[in-house]
């Protein structure tokens, strides 16, 4: 690897530790609204049980951010993104062609 691109690496590995530590804050955020999840859900025609294994997370999360009960946060936020804009990527990525709504 490169010196620079470790050393970018690097820097953002340190201003993640800072996010998380709250000693700085994100340059930007990636908001969902439970509507929003809801909706990238029902693109993918799954129910409740197979989009939070899609998403690698649980049933009552993904109940909690419907309901607005909860927001994702971090990567789970990013994945949602992928979600959205790029569906054929994300069922790629698991995996599991067989998840997606039959035409």
């Amino acid at each position: 690897m490169k010196k620079e691109l470790f050393d970018e690496l690097l820097e953002g590995v340190k201003q993640g530790a800072a996010i998380m530590k709250g000693t700085m804050k994100p340059l930007r955020t990636i908001e969902f609204p439970e509507s929003q999840v809801l909706k990238i859900r029902e693109q993918y025609g799954l129910s409740q049980d197979k989009f939070a294994t899609l998403m690698g997370i649980s049933v009552a999360t993904l109940c909690n951010w419907e309901q607005g009960l909860r927001k994702p946060e971090g990567p789970a936020r990013f994945l949602l993104r992928v979600a959205a804009t790029h569906p054929d990527a994300l069922l790629d990525m698991v995996g599991n062609k067989r998840l997606r709504k039959q035409a």
